[in-house]
């Protein structure tokens, strides 16, 4: 299966990768994990980027979302040249901009539900009141509402996953980058959350890029990649 995928318009991209490189290291030698990458997505897009575990999905998305920095090549999202930015405005456009789903929910076990998915609007200048009503609004979106006031040790690994996703959303991001979002679930668990992806970004409005190992998600996604030797392809890998 091949999926094709092209550009008439450049400026309809929200999301425009040229030429990315990133090397690291080692006592043997230098690592060169991405190669000349390039990619595109459109505004509201859900991307796949498939590949087996190592080949550098998850460099690939720190790079995306200013996480990291490349050893050559530009990432322009949203207009914005981002690898050339200073790490306090690279870290203001991202809070503002780019949202993270990892594999590891990562919530602040000391906080509520309610409480961790407001922190990103409060920490982007969002009045508490403010960020409490799109918490509440995510929480309803995610069918948590009932679980607003727990901790996330309280929580199913569906929900505490299901919470990340809607902290992720607290300052609307243009782009939301999930890396093995359904990596730790279990399967029935992991297909609910493939679908609340699908609606997350059709009520929401963002670009998805969703690095994963399941076949089965990505071809829920309109375009998908195949992370090969560093570069994408748009052979989709056979089981």
């Amino acid at each position: 299966m091949t999926n094709t995928h092209t550009t008439d318009n450049p400026t309809d991209n929200l999301l425009e990768v040229r030429n990315l490189c990133k090397s690291f290291p080692t006592t043997t030698g230098t690592l060169d994990v991405l190669r000349d990458l390039s990619l595109q997505v459109k505004a509201a897009e859900m991307v796949a980027v498939v590949g087996e575990s190592g080949v550098g999905k998850s460099t690939l998305l720190h790079l995306l979302g200013g996480l990291d920095s490349p050893s050559s090549g530009t990432i322009e999202c949203a207009g914005t040249g981002i690898v050339s930015l200073s790490e306090d405005n690279r870290s203001r456009f991202r809070n503002r901009n780019i949202g993270f789903v990892f594999q590891f929910h990562h919530l602040l076990e000391d906080f509520t539900a309610l409480e961790n998915i407001m922190l990103p609007a409060l920490a982007a200048g969002a009045s508490r009141s403010q960020a409490r009503e799109r918490a509440e609004e995510l929480l309803s979106a995610v069918s948590l509402s009932d679980r607003a006031g727990h901790l996330p040790s309280a929580l199913s690994g569906g929900e505490q996953q299901r919470v990340a996703v809607a902290r992720a959303l607290a300052n609307r991001p243009r782009l939301l980058l999930a890396d093995e979002p359904t990596g730790n679930l279990d399967i029935k668990t992991g297909e609910r959350l493939h679908d609340l992806l699908v609606e997350i970004n059709k009520r929401e409005g963002s670009a998805f890029v969703i690095a994963t190992h399941n076949l089965e998600l990505a071809k829920r996604c309109s375009v998908v990649y195949n992370l090969v030797g560093g570069a994408l392809a748009k052979d989709f890998p056979q089981t």
